[in-house]
Order: C-alpha cells, then structure tokens, then sequence
C-alpha cells in the first residue's frame, strides 16, 4: 500500500517534523495518520496509490508500520500490509473517528416539509409518551400492511436563512412544537435574525423508535413500538426505515465551489459553540455540490472596530471603522448531505467554532 507522487510536490506538503515511520494504533483514523506526514491532511486520496496486490488501498489496520522512503526519486509512504491478505484482529481504521458521528448518522435526518407526513395521533391508554413494547395509533400511513417497519421521528427544528450581509448568512435552526409549527417564544427572534420571509432549508427530524405494523383499521394504523430508544409523543412523525443510513467510508476532497455566506448554521442540540471532533450543521448541501468528504476551512468573520488611538472622538471613531483580517479556526468534513443542508464533523481546531462562522476552501489563507 503507497501514498505517491513526485518528490518535489510530495515534499512541499510534507510536514518537517514527519516520523520515518509510524506504527498504526487503534483508535487512529486516516486523517490523524496523514496530519503526522502531511501539512494538508485533507490531501490523502489525491495521492494514494496501491500496489496492484491491494484490493483497497483505504484499509490500514492497527499495527500496520508506515514507513516514509524515497524509491527511483518519487517520495512514498508505504505499509507493511502490502505484500497480500493478512489475518487481521481487528477492524481497519476509519477515515474519521466514526464512533463521534454515528449517532448524528443513524438518528438525524432533514425532510423538506414534516406536516406531509403520516403522524402519530394517539397513544394506548392516552399516554403522554410511549416506549417499547406500547401501541401507538398512526394517521395518513396509505397502503400499510401488518409486518411492515417504519421508524418515529420528531421534528425538532426548522433550518431557515436570510439574506446575505456582509459577505454571510444570517439563519439556524428554530425549535418546533409538536404540531411542527415554530414556538411563539421564538417568532421574534426569528424575525430579526433569520428574516421570517427567508428561505427554508429544511427540518431536522430526530429519530425516537422504530415501530411495526400490527393492525390496520379504517384510516388508522396501529404500530408496535420495537426499538428501545427516546420515548415517542403525540405529533411525531413516521418515516420508511433506511436499511443503509449512511456509508462508512469518507474520501476528503475540496470542494468544487463555494456559495456565497455559506455558513455554520447550527450546533446540534441547541448549543452555540462546538470544538474538535464535535458535529456542526451547515448551510450548503447536495444542491450546491457538496458530497460526503467535501472539506472546508472554518473562518470567524474579522470584526469592525473603530481605531480609539487615532481618534478621541467616539462618534469619528464609530464613523472610522475598518474590517479585521478573519480569524482561520480550523477544518470541517462533509459526513451527511441532504439538499440544501449538510452535518459536518470538526476535524481540528485552534478555537472554538460558533454559529455563523463562514466555510471557505480548506486551502484558504485569509
């Protein structure tokens, strides 16, 4: 298994302090590994080559020895693992630690109007929530059969996003009721931030169970509730269940162009900072280009401030403002793309990154 090109552009993006060689440990993941060769971790697939004999050139596993050699002026990276199929002990590594996403990867999904769904209408016994092993009674569920799977969801947000200013959007993500309509205590706030005549992304549904088909009865279906998980409610929402929810292999690539003020939209379970390894919602998607591996540079737009020590006058200084250099932060992956938004996981970090930092080429200097 290799990593190469030619020296010259192999050693430009060669880290100075890079090992010889490095033993590959569980818990490691691709990008780890090539951020200790490469100052461009996010490069890999673009210089990955097999031997001939490697089915996958992608499947490295702990205790594997990478060593760094030159061989007929060409600079590679090459494994142990190359000479043929190996009893392995364990699992490969991943291209990112996937065990911080697969719950964003099993339980979220983003659907382009709940209302049209069939929903929960009522519970056994007239519970206020209902767990595994209870009924629940489902309406607008056309053509169900005894023994089919469906999965519960919630519609915990909508996505919405104003105008650009300033080079950026202005948008997040509203909490909803359980009719999927936005909560009062919200209206306001949506309405100077996220300019309530903007555009709608999409809604946020959140996985509670998975539930079977046991009886239908005129336009109501009543499901089984199967799946240890949240508690299901009133004015959830029912979903086919995906048999392949995502794909476990990510190839980092640049992406192809990038909208105008595309953004961090959200931080998942309403909180406004997130930092390494931790997952974020964007505002881009498949309808913009962006694909599973898709790497962007995270950036804190530059402040305007007024220079205090040129001006005493705090009115010329307020009207004497000038824009900041951005702050880079660090490097966001694609991991889940739905139309008009994505859920990306922070790959690295100097600080922490909040909601309306802007997406740039992860090449980007400033």
């Amino acid at each position: 298994m290799l990593l190469t090109l030619a020296t010259f552009a192999f050693a430009a993006e060669l880290r100075q302090d890079h090992p010889d060689t490095y033993v590959v440990k569980k818990g490691d993941t691709l990008w780890d590994i090539s951020a200790r060769f490469l100052q461009k971790p996010w490069l890999w697939p673009e210089i990955w080559q097999a031997n001939p004999q490697v089915k996958n050139p992608h499947l490295i596993y702990p205790g594997d020895v990478l060593s760094l050699v030159y061989i007929n002026g060409q600079a590679r990276v090459s494994s142990n693992n190359a000479g043929g199929p190996q009893i392995r002990s364990s699992d490969a590594i991943s291209t990112i630690p996937l065990a911080e996403v697969e719950p964003y990867l099993k339980q979220l999904t983003v659907v382009a109007d709940p209302k049209k769904l069939p929903y929960v209408v009522g519970l056994e016994e007239d519970r206020l929530l209902s767990t595994s092993g209870q009924v629940a009674y489902v309406r607008g569920l056309v053509g169900a059969q005894p023994g089919d799977q469906v999965q519960i969801a919630r519609a915990t947000g909508v996505y919405k996003i104003g105008m650009v200013r300033n080079g950026r959007h202005f948008g997040g993500l509203a909490p909803l009721d359980f009719r999927g309509d936005r909560l009062h205590a919200h209206w306001n706030y949506l309405d100077n931030a996220y300019e309530a005549h903007g555009t709608t992304l999409g809604y946020e549904m959140m996985k509670q169970s998975i539930a079977e088909v046991t009886r239908v009865q005129g336009d109501i279906v009543v499901v089984l509730l199967k799946e240890e998980g949240r508690e299901v409610r009133v004015g959830d929402r029912v979903l086919p269940v995906e048999q392949q929810p995502y794909d476990a292999n990510f190839y980092p690539q640049p992406p192809t162009s990038i909208p105008v003020g595309a953004t961090v939209l959200a931080v998942p379970d309403g909180l406004e900072y997130s930092g390494t390894h931790q997952v974020v919602a964007l505002a881009i998607g498949s309808a913009d280009g962006v694909h599973n591996g898709t790497t962007f540079s995270v950036w804190h737009d530059g402040a305007n401030r007024g220079d205090i020590v040129k001006h005493r006058n705090l009115i010329v200084t307020d009207m004497n403002k000038s824009r900041m250099p951005d702050d880079y932060l660090g490097h966001v992956m694609v991991f889940r793309t739905f139309d008009r938004v994505s859920y990306g996981l922070l790959m690295d970090g100097i600080r922490p990154t909040v909601v309306g930092d802007l997406l740039k080429n992860p090449d980007a200097t400033e």
